[in-house]
């Protein structure tokens, strides 16, 4: 027997909801409410990694293991004798039937059909009467003998009333037992893995191991323990797929060997392509001599997924492992076989590539046709593979590289950054002995603006803008619109890293480059870079026309990009409902062409639109949207923007616990700048939850350093947003002077938006701004509720309620300071905003006029999840168990019973049992 004790547990990378449900299925199991959880996924998502980490983590727990063994499953009871064999010493004090049942499969003997029942009871009284809590590990439980499958099946499904966990990893779900599916990783765990793995290693070729990996733990182990010392710096070009030696690998390729040789044979054909119609390979299948039934091996044992009529490998280090257990020749053959039922169908990039693969290089004739093929309407990620192959096949260094940067463009859209700056790598190495030509020229320029581009968003923010501007300078005499696209880049920059005085050099240099007869994407482009200009220098009335002909523009453009830097120009306009209409647009186009690369920033926007609107909840949604968007595509500052965003609208909801967990997860690289979007929106959830706090000095230190309204330094759009936060945090200390310059800049340019909302919140910070009691701050305080009756932000109307409340209430006017309390707790009870509802009957309390706690019917008050876990702890069940047993994180229950609690009023559980029953 085993007992295990307190270690040093090593972290599981991406694994936090599958730790919080085996600590639930522990904490039961030692509580006397044991229970069985089966972890299934495919080969090497790290099953067996989560049955060492229950292991460890089973303090004072009894810890039998066993597991599936491919030669010893013709043995019955095998993988049972292997798991008892530490519990022989019990057998004794079973009932006289177990016991014989018990001893007879212990001594190899096997077991009778009419014993087979006393056989599984005597298993589950041994397995409860250790005299500790036991945690029963079987690692591979679909290879186990059937025998022993039968009866651990059996066991599993009746632990609830004895002191016993049984974890099971699986292929497949086991009948009447919870199932927690493995998903694979995520980029950002899958680099953090990397990193685990190898202590130096260049940052761009463990994003391409991250990439290549596909979220498999195994593999990216395997990709990193296989680097040279070459590969590890950069120097080399890293490995396209698993190493010869990889376990992974080597599991892969059993699994497909194992197929019948007519199986494989149509593998091969459908590994040519990522996703094959069924049409396609039977065509294929046909010309080839074999039959497409032949495929049904491959489909039942997972290798294969057939569904729509299409043929897919779930698992991509599959198909990889497929094509390459094929000689070259027959995978040459295949292409040829395919290319040629292409010939006389429209599909020109699919025929092109297979007609690629099926040759030698150099081609270019070849080449030249897939890099026309590769152009229209083809999604980026499709377009890569055929420019990098062209590349390939060129055989001139300059074409090599024009074929490659396009690639990394198309690259960079399809969500690869990291992949993209190896290819820009090969570009640089491929024109480093060329002479310089306008060709050339153009090439390093498209280089220098995706690069710029990729920084922006993926690394060092900071450095991109000179990088950018430098690079617009070299291309403005030879290629105008290409150094106009790398200005408008710069532009975004300056807006990231905080550097708004220096858009007057961006715009500065447009306006020389500024022709008549522009086209409609360099017209949107100025227009552009004219109203973000205008508006960070305070000229309000040059930027309205500006940014109003840029939003037009992008609407006939139609393209992602543009769609999502217009709805930038809507929000600088003040214009809410345009700004979400266009973001809505970019996302649906973006969609459409395949571009993941402008989904992060385009959310983002979207997000802004939502929260001037007051739809918090949407603001959540979109949030989450964005931050899996920017993670999956490798944009860390924009992971950033989202977490930062996240956390402060937690605390403006008054969620703290869920504002510092947001913070914890924010990581704003050095490399982005110091006043970076993430690093100033965490100081502004700060403020905000100091604020609540009663901590107006720290709220307004945070505040007042996000950025200078008299030199334009600091990071200009957060310190407009946060304005409002600014100049409470000022009236509470007495320190109106300090906020004066933030307020008259905000209040300049919300007044030219028009935008009710805007100016409600303008005249709310005069009414703070002003002496308190004075009938200026009245007049204030009553102008803004006027605005705020014609906008749509409830949640900032029952703000300005409040304020206005606690000033009547403080200057001796409790019946006029109750009636705005009253509108206040209405508006807020709308908006859901239950912590704020909570100073509401604060102040009316104080006020003279308590609001008693109502009593509500539990099912209308609470969603459908809420109600499921009231009902849980009402049951007994602790936040880690209700975690377990719903498969979410301790933390999203706490969140839920924090709302549980505040909607229903109450505030101790066993409140709760009284509200349920």
């Amino acid at each position: 027997m085993v007992f295990a004790s307190t270690v040093h547990v090593s972290r599981l990378r991406g694994r936090n909801r599958e730790a919080d449900a085996i600590a639930g299925l522990l904490a039961g199991a030692a509580a006397g409410r044991g229970g069985a959880l089966t972890i299934c996924g495919d080969l090497g998502l790290g099953k067996s990694a989560l049955l060492d980490h229950a292991e460890r983590t089973a303090t004072g727990f009894a810890v039998l293991r066993t597991a599936g063994v491919a030669a010893e499953a013709h043995l019955p009871y095998a993988g049972l004798i292997r798991l008892l064999e530490p519990l022989a010493g019990g057998v004794d004090r079973l009932a006289d039937e177990h016991q014989r049942a018990v001893r007879q499969v212990l001594r190899g003997e096997g077991s009778p059909e009419a014993d087979r029942l006393a056989l599984r009871l005597g298993v589950l009284a041994l397995l409860g009467s250790a005299g500790r809590p036991v945690l029963c590990g079987v690692d591979d439980a679909d290879l186990v003998d059937p025998a022993t499958g039968d009866v651990l099946a059996f066991v599993a499904r009746r632990l609830s009333n004895r002191p016993v966990a049984a974890l099971l990893t699986t292929s497949q779900p086991v009948d009447g037992v919870r199932t927690l599916r493995l998903a694979a990783l995520d980029f950002a765990d899958s680099q953090a893995l990397i990193a685990d793995r190898l202590d130096l290693v260049d940052e761009a070729v463990a994003a391409h191991l991250a990439e290549i990996g596909h979220g498999n733990p195994q593999a990216l182990a395997d990709l990193a323990e296989s680097l040279t010392a070459a590969q590890r710096a950069g120097v080399a070009p890293p490995p396209r797929g698993l190493p010869g030696g990889s376990p992974l690998r080597q599991a892969y390729r059993a699994r497909v060997e194992g197929l019948p040789s007519e199986t494989r044979e149509l593998l091969l054909l459908a590994a040519t392509e990522e996703a094959m119609h069924t049409s396609t390979l039977a065509r294929a299948a046909e010309a080839a001599g074999l039959g497409l039934g032949a495929l049904s091996p491959a489909e039942l044992s997972g290798v294969v997924r057939v569904a729509d009529g299409v043929v897919t490998f779930p698992q991509p280090l599959v198909r990889l492992t497929a094509y390459e257990l094929a000689p070259s020749a027959r995978r040459r053959e295949a292409h040829r076989l395919l290319a040629g039922l292409l010939d006389r169908t429209p599909d020109r990039l699919r025929r092109a590539l297979h007609r690629a693969a099926a040759g030698h290089a150099p081609d270019p004739v070849l080449a030249a046709e897939l890099a026309e093929a590769a152009t229209g309407n083809v999604r980026p990620d499709e377009a890569a593979v055929a420019l990098e192959r062209a590349a390939d096949l060129s055989g001139d260094p300059q074409t090599t590289a024009a074929h490659l940067v396009a690639a990394a463009r198309s690259v960079w859209l399809a969500g690869r950054p990291a992949y993209a700056r190896c290819l820009i790598s090969r570009v640089r190495r491929a024109l480093a002995d060329v002479p310089r030509t306008p060709e050339a020229d153009r090439v390093l320029g498209q280089t220098d603006l995706l690069l710029g581009e990729i920084e922006l968003r993926s690394g060092a923010t900071a450095a991109a803008l000179d990088a950018l501007l430098a690079a617009a300078d070299r291309l403005a005499d030879s290629h105008r619109a290409l150094a106009v696209s790398v200005l408008m880049r710069a532009s975004e920059a300056a807006c990231f890293s905080g550097e708004y005085p220096r858009i007057a050099e961006v715009r500065a240099r447009a306006e020389a480059l500024r022709r008549p007869d522009d086209s409609l994407r360099l017209r949107f482009v100025f227009a552009q870079i004219d109203g973000f200009a205008a508006t960070f220098t305070g000229r309000f009335d040059q930027a309205g026309p500006a940014l109003r002909d840029a939003i037009a523009l992008s609407e006939r453009l139609g393209e992602p990009g543009a769609l999502a830097a217009a709805g930038a120009a809507a929000l600088l306009l003040g214009d809410d409902h345009t700004a979400l209409r266009v973001t809505e647009r970019a996302c649906a186009s973006a969609d459409a062409a395949g571009d993941r690369a402008v989904l992060p920033v385009t959310l983002e926007l979207m997000a802004y639109a939502q929260l001037w609107l007051g739809r918090h909840d949407a603001v959540h949604q979109t949030c989450l949207a964005g931050l899996r968007a920017a993670r999956a595509g490798g944009q860390e500052n924009y992971v950033g923007d989202h977490l930062g965003l996240l956390a402060v609208l937690a605390a403006v909801r008054g969620e703290t616990e869920e504002c510092r967990r947001r913070l914890d997860q924010l990581r704003a690289p050095v490399e982005a700048g110091r006043v970076s979007r993430p690093r100033v929106l965490r100081d502004w959830a700060l403020a905000v939850l100091d604020l609540a706090a009663g901590r107006s000095a720290e709220a307004l230190s945070r505040l007042a350093g996000i950025a200078d309204p008299a030199t334009g330094h600091g990071h200009v759009v957060v310190q407009v947003l946060a304005t409002p936060s600014l100049v409470e945090a000022a009236a509470r200390c007495g320190a109106a002077d300090l906020a004066r310059p933030a307020w008259q800049a905000y209040d300049q340019w919300a007044e030219q938006t028009g935008d009710p909302a805007r100016r409600a919140l303008a005249r709310r910070c005069q009414a703070l701004l002003a002496e308190r009691g004075s009938p200026e701050a009245e007049a204030h305080f009553r102008a803004a509720l006027d605005l705020h009756a014609a906008s749509d932000a409830d949640f900032e109307h029952a703000h300005t309620q409040l304020l206005f409340g606690q000033e009547l209430r403080r200057t001796r006017r409790p019946r006029d300071a109750r009636e705005h309390l009253h509108r206040a707790w209405d508006l807020f009870q709308s908006t859901g905003a239950v912590h704020w509802t909570d100073q509401v009957r604060a102040e009316l309390r104080a006020a003279g006029e308590p609001i008693a706690t109502p009593t509500l019917d539990a099912s209308a008050a609470l969603t459908a999840q809420q109600l499921q876990i009231a009902q849980l702890v009402a049951d007994g069940a602790t936040n880690r168990e209700v975690a377990a047993q719903l498969f979410i994180s301790t933390r999203t229950v706490d969140h839920h019973m924090r709302n549980i609690f505040h909607r229903l009023g109450i505030r101790s559980r066993t409140e709760l049992v009284r509200a349920l029953h």
